[in-house]
């Protein structure tokens, strides 16, 4: 694992942090800082013409290969990225998941035909993807999967009928990635297809679940006959869980910087207010405020750990199964000390409709870390048996 830079890399982080003194600023000033986890319903067009300035200065999709249109950024340059985007401001990405999930899982899995077709309009930023993957009844468990896809000969198009629950930003999206079952005799992870599915179609709707910060950000989608092409499965039918293990992977991967850069601007903040307030002359809250910052540092090394290990089929080294366990409780104990800062009285609104502070809304955005995404209890059991090579649980 590399912690130091070179000269050209040192060389690449004044290029990126020039870029960014000169474009985040004028009209784009009021997003700085915005768009995170349990704000990313602010200034939604805002940033949508930030991801199109950033396509026009050379900024989307850096780490993608120079021939699908990136910059082949070395994992060192994509660490500095993340690293002066957070140091500038930048805003919550709207394309984050289709580059860093679709677009890396089409490069390695796709054909030469989805890549033509999908890949150029994520990464001038006009695209937007979200992800189909968990089920009221498949969350933790995403072999568990109902969603069906069954390919009608005379159109030679794939109908897909099922519901998705916790679609985030589906609403705002162009196209899903679906996990759905080709095969109806199918049980576990054998029978599923990777599906690339219009949103704007006859045959999906899309339903916003609000959360207790009042916002809805993530929706259930369900999908009733929907269609999508013989070419718009990623792999044959019956490989799936293949490509959705390679996604996870990306996952798992460089798209963790992006969201490293997301908690370092709240914790900024929670100093921020901390010596505003005086809250920061309380030596227990210093020392929990040193605590988040060593814990900040030891998840971009261990990030960069193992990214050095990574495969370009999404791959990761076992270090990268305690990743999710690791960031969930540090953030939901971020929330904590934010709420503790803040003092008794943010712990009290008068009347709906609430106005909820950055900070207010982040604490309540963190209850849920532990549960989405496969829940600490899911995760204690993948590092156990995918990467200590424990027996399986029991099961009934």
């Amino acid at each position: 694992m590399k912690l130091s830079f070179s000269a050209a890399d040192e060389q690449f982080r004044e290029e990126i942090a020039g870029w960014l003194r000169d474009n985040l600023c004028g009209e784009f000033e009021e997003i700085r800082f915005r768009g995170g986890p349990g704000d990313e319903h602010m200034y939604v067009e805002e940033r949508k013409a930030w991801e199109a300035r950033m396509h026009r200065g050379g900024w989307t999709c850096i780490g993608w290969p120079r021939e699908y249109g990136g910059r082949a950024a070395s994992i060192e340059q994509q660490v500095i990225f993340n690293e002066e985007y957070a140091r500038a401001g930048g805003p919550g990405r709207m394309g984050h998941i289709g580059e860093t999930l679709t677009g890396p899982t089409l490069i390695a899995f796709g054909s030469q035909e989805q890549k033509q077709r999908y890949l150029p309009g994520i990464l001038r930023g006009e695209e937007l993807w979200c992800q189909g993957y968990s089920e009221p009844n498949a969350g933790s468990d995403l072999a568990n999967v109902k969603t069906r896809a069954r390919f009608d000969e005379d159109s030679q198009q794939w109908q897909i009928s099922g519901q998705k629950v916790w679609t985030s930003l589906a609403h705002e999206s162009q196209y899903c990635f679906v996990l759905a079952r080709t095969d109806p005799d199918s049980v576990g992870h054998k029978g599923l297809g990777f599906f690339l599915v219009a949103m704007d179609q006859p045959g999906v709707e899309v339903r916003p679940i609000e959360q207790l910060t009042g916002t809805s950000e993530f929706n259930e989608v369900f999908f009733d006959e929907a269609v999508c092409s013989a070419q718009d499965i990623v792999g044959l039918p019956g490989e799936g869980w293949k490509v959705a293990m390679g996604l996870l992977g990306f996952e798992r991967g460089v798209s963790t910087l992006g969201q490293q850069m997301l908690f370092q601007n709240e914790f900024d903040e929670i100093i921020r207010v901390a010596r505003e307030n005086g809250a920061a002359q309380d030596p227990a809250i210093r020392q929990r405020i040193a605590d988040a910052h060593v814990g900040l540092r030891i998840m971009r090394f261990n990030s960069m750990r193992m990214l050095s290990g990574g495969g370009d089929d999404g791959s990761l080294q076992k270090e990268a199964m305690i990743y999710k366990l690791y960031w969930a409780t540090w953030h939901r104990n971020l929330g904590k000390l934010a709420m503790d800062i803040l003092g008794a009285e943010s712990e009290i609104l008068d009347a709906g409709p609430y106005e909820l502070n950055r900070l207010q809304s982040m604490y309540l955005f963190t209850r849920s870390d532990t549960i989405y995404g496969g829940t600490n209890q899911i995760q204690r059991n993948i590092i156990a048996e995918r990467a200590l090579g424990m027996p399986r649980e029991p099961r009934g």
